[in-house]
């Protein structure tokens, strides 16, 4: 016999010496179903201090209803954070089927419609389901008493993204700067505040303005509170659901025509390169300015003859593209045919699909003078011409890059194996997820309000902070590792993700919370948790607005408003009673 089963067998001699004998039930009618052991009525008068088991008697306020009639709950402390970890797990499972379900259709199917309309809605489907349920639960009052669980995920899950993952995404995909852009897979000057951090693409500054103007339902829901007016709350709350569906159209139509404008976008960043390049060419060849600083028509003239190869007087497709190949635009990829065209363009007034000599004259001065007002041409700019074609080549190039014009995608985007098993994989994955969330959505909420109930900590902050973490784990880990690539393109991406992640959060979701409480007569008391939203969404999406090149001390500024916004929150509602 070992060492180990002997403790055991002690262990439990120890344990069993203390042990109570205990009777079913004290009363008479909760023992009629129950076998007598024929000492029960006999012992029945003397008192007993040890525990009896008898659910006849325990309290109507510490019992709790089962979800669905079979799913488990309780009212204890532990009990409810053991039930909030899994059915938080489960939510983040559903997340995750989604996220991958949707990247493996996008890869299929591309952007436009799926990726523009469908997924996004997809993406926020947890958050959506959870505000949904939270407002369906049981009477009114049950009701008005769980909706504040739907307004701590919408809160939470705004200031999260924009906060502890934004900054995150600074920290790992720092690189270093130089000439204010970062130097892709370059990190050498460590924790530099000022000479480390994160550029991104013009597309990403779009998504945080977007992302700012989202929030103008939540001012327009608030406002008979900022007018002390109780009258026209509810006529609020529908003009703002009104407000916001007409938003989240606007958003995906956006969403859905995106690509083409990219494209158009770019197309002309490229024009605009093309011109830069010819004019610096043709400088090369000769002043084409005078000491006035006028288009100088002689020597554009002496250009002319040295492009016109079988002087014919006229330019014609092949010459203008012998031309354009011997400049060589490495900087960019350029599809020579299309660059032509849009100089012939822009040249061929007479639309005779050549350009004679006058043509050219008018063309060429047309882009000097373009040139002098992008270059910022000062009074003189005979003497320094090359100053002001350097300054709108430099912006041009400036622009071409703003746009992520000349960065491929990091994603090897190859046709897809066996597309129709691909297609059934992730729409089976993405029905999985979906039904996950409308399963597990009630009773994650039924757990977080009598987990409130066990501790009395308000569900607004249990909420806050825990259900995020269920619902926006699978996106904030992607949203962390794509940026640890450190490429311009992976960090627009990621941010470009962020921030529209909240905008859905805003309409959405918001659309979902309004539509709530308007049907159900619920009263809007959120004023201290719609200040908070905005507060980030506006500090954040002016942060994001207004610059590309984020250093590494930015991601300051996104930690604090974390922290920020559960003390203002505590203290508009605890302290000073908004509620």
């Amino acid at each position: 016999m070992s060492a180990s089963y002997v403790t055991f067998l002690l262990l439990l001699l120890i344990l069993c010496g203390h042990a109570r004998g205990r009777f079913i039930s004290d009363t008479q009618a909760a023992s009629q179903d129950l076998i007598s052991d024929g000492v029960h009525h006999h012992l029945s008068h003397i008192p007993r201090s040890y525990l009896t088991l008898n659910p006849y008697s325990v309290d109507a306020e510490s019992t709790c209803d089962q979800t669905y009639g079979f799913l488990p709950c309780t009212t204890t402390v532990l009990g409810n954070l053991f039930l909030i970890l899994v059915y938080g797990y489960l939510m983040f499972l559903a997340a995750t089927y989604l996220s991958n379900g949707s990247e493996m259709l996008l890869e299929i199917l591309g952007p436009g419609i799926i990726g523009g309309l469908f997924l996004p809605i997809l993406g926020a489907l947890p958050d959506a389901m959870l505000i949904l349920v939270s407002g369906l639960s049981g009477t009114t009052e049950t009701a008005q008493s769980q909706v504040s669980v739907g307004m701590g995920l919408l809160a939470g899950s705004t200031v999260m993204l924009l906060t502890v993952i934004w900054g995150s995404c600074i920290i790992v995909g720092k690189c270093d700067i130089e000439n204010s852009v970062a130097i892709d897979n370059k990190d050498t000057k460590g924790l530099s505040l000022t000479g480390s951090g994160v550029s991104t693409d013009i597309w990403t500054s779009y998504a945080a303005r977007i992302m700012a103007i989202s929030v103008i339902p939540f001012l327009i829901v608030q406002l008979p509170q900022l007018l002390n007016s109780t009258s026209g709350r509810h006529l609020a709350v529908l003009i703002s659901l009104i407000f916001s569906v007409v938003l989240l159209v606007s958003y995906c139509l956006y969403q859905v025509f995106q690509p083409w404008i990219q494209r158009r976008k770019i197309a002309y960043a490229k024009h605009k390169h093309v011109i830069s390049g010819l004019l610096h060419h043709l400088t090369n060849q000769g002043r084409l300015l005078t000491e006035d600083g006028e288009p100088d028509e002689e020597i554009i003239k002496k250009l002319f003859k040295t492009i016109d190869q079988d002087s014919d007087g006229y330019l014609s497709f092949s010459e203008l593209k012998a031309l354009i190949v011997g400049i060589r635009f490495d900087e960019i990829e350029l599809d020579k045919n299309d660059a032509v065209d849009k100089v012939m363009k822009d040249f061929d007034t007479s639309h005779d699909s050549k350009i004679s000599v006058d043509e050219f004259v008018v063309g060429v001065s047309k882009w000097l003078n373009e040139a002098k007002r992008a270059g910022n041409a000062n009074s003189d700019p005979g003497h320094r011409k090359m100053k002001f074609l350097s300054d709108f080549h430099s912006r041009t190039k400036e622009e071409h890059a703003l746009l992520g014009a000349s960065v491929q995608s990091d994603e090897v985007v190859e046709g897809a194996e066996k597309p129709k098993w691909t297609s059934l994989k992730a729409g089976l994955m993405l029905l999985v997820g979906t039904l996950i969330a409308a399963a597990f959505a009630d009773p994650l909420v039924d757990a977080v309000d009598n987990f409130s109930d066990a501790t009395s900590i308000p569900t607004f902050f249990i909420s806050f902070i825990a259900l995020p973490l269920a619902t926006n784990s699978s996106e904030s880990v992607s949203a962390i590792i794509f940026a640890s690539r450190k490429k311009i393109r992976t960090a627009s991406l990621t941010f470009s993700e962020l921030y529209g992640a909240v905008t859905m959060n805003n309409i959405l979701c918001l659309s979902v919370f309004l539509a709530l409480v308007y049907i159900r007569g619920l009263s809007w008391d959120f004023s201290a948790e719609v200040l908070v939203i905005l507060i980030v969404c506006v500090v954040m999406g002016i942060l994001g607005s207004f610059r590309t090149n984020y250093p590494l001390w930015t991601c300051s500024i996104a930690f604090l408003l974390y922290p920020f916004s559960l003390a203002l929150v505590y203290v508009l509602d605890y302290v000073l009673g908004w509620s």
